[in-house]
């Protein structure tokens, strides 16, 4: 039987294109204890995402903000950082990262109505759509998800697209909140939120993303050494030029100039991929890599073999992982992975 829809205040939609517009959104919001966000914004053609769209919502208005339109947005991130405001998004790794990126920081205090889902009993990862419609009764048009929220003029299909992003978030809010309340996990939930943001935010900088790179398993230390610096140098480039690292040159042709380990020009000139005219750089990146002493290379990465009896243990425990879970109405695979 379907949920009869929960009852919603029909609040008002305030499409923010202006200066004057953006400072009385700001206004509004800065007394708002609990602010509802999300964010469109597209991809695939620069170094990080550029922010197209971002939509708020209050308990008493909803606003989507055109960051091509309505100027610099500070005013806006210093009330998204707020420690006395709480923040709700759903799945929301990017809109926090987005966040940090304009603000330096991620808002203070993150509710993320998709974790909370999973301590309350419902599945996890649950899709924004099917979480208002099991928790709230509503239905949700998602037809506008591979749109190029760059473009303008928005149709009147896009706008209300956008408003509904977070026209249930503070109702969602709500409701779980009451859930985890009832069922003592407030609290389990506030550390869940707080690791998410930690992981969404984390320094790339210092992050091993290098390791990741794909064709690399069965390298030698030197090699790795190799992918590493590649890896710093094509980072760099990226960031330089605005455009995604993948683009400028793919992963295959990182891991097969690591394994070359090429020294001059002659070794690189049939080597298809290579972005142009930065071959002298990449021939730096690899020099580094073997100018490093053994102390200095990175190391192997241990394989994991688990034995058969460890395999079946691992097997069993997943059987009573799932009835405990089922029992405590808990999603299982957000308590603890394979």
């Amino acid at each position: 039987m379907r949920r009869r829809p929960a009852k919603l205040a029909a609040l008002p939609e305030h499409a923010v294109a202006t200066p004057a517009r953006l400072a009385a959104a700001v206004a509004h919001l800065s007394a708002a204890p609990v602010i509802g966000y999300d964010t469109e914004f597209v991809g695939e053609d620069s170094y990080r995402p550029e922010l197209c769209l971002v939509q708020v919502a209050s308990s008493q208005a909803l606003f989507v903000i055109d960051p091509f339109a309505c100027g610099p947005l500070d005013a806006f991130w210093e009330v998204m950082t707020d420690p006395a405001k709480t923040v709700v998004v759903h799945a929301g790794r990017e809109d926090l990262r987005i966040c940090q990126f304009a603000a330096g920081k991620p808002p203070a205090r993150v509710f993320d109505v998709q974790v909370a889902a999973g301590l309350a009993g419902m599945s996890w990862p649950i899709g924004y759509a099917g979480l208002v419609s099991e928790l709230l009764g509503h239905r949700m048009n998602k037809g506008e998800t591979l749109t190029d929220w760059r473009r303008r003029p928005l149709a009147a299909a896009q706008m209300r697209y956008a408003f509904d992003d977070v026209r249930f978030l503070l109702a969602a809010h709500k409701k779980l909140t009451d859930k985890l309340t009832r069922a003592g996990r407030l609290d389990w939930a506030e550390e869940e939120f707080a690791t998410f943001v930690d992981k969404a935010v984390v320094d790339d900088v210092t992050a091993e993303r290098w390791r990741r790179v794909k064709g690399t398993g069965g390298f030698d230390r030197r090699g790795l050494a190799a992918v590493r610096e590649l890896h710093a140098w094509r980072d760099g480039f990226a960031h330089k030029v605005n455009r995604p690292a993948r683009m400028l040159m793919r992963d295959d042709v990182l891991a097969e100039l690591a394994r070359r380990l090429p020294a001059t020009m002659d070794d690189i000139q049939n080597l298809r991929g290579l972005p142009r005219g930065e071959q002298d750089n990449i021939l730096a990146a690899v020099a580094r890599a073997r100018a490093l002493s053994g102390d200095e290379l990175p190391d192997l990465e241990p394989r994991e073999c688990d034995s058969p009896q460890v395999v079946l243990m691992a097997n069993l425990l997943g059987v009573v992982l799932t009835d405990l879970c089922s029992r405590m109405k808990l999603a299982s695979n957000l308590v603890a992975t394979t």
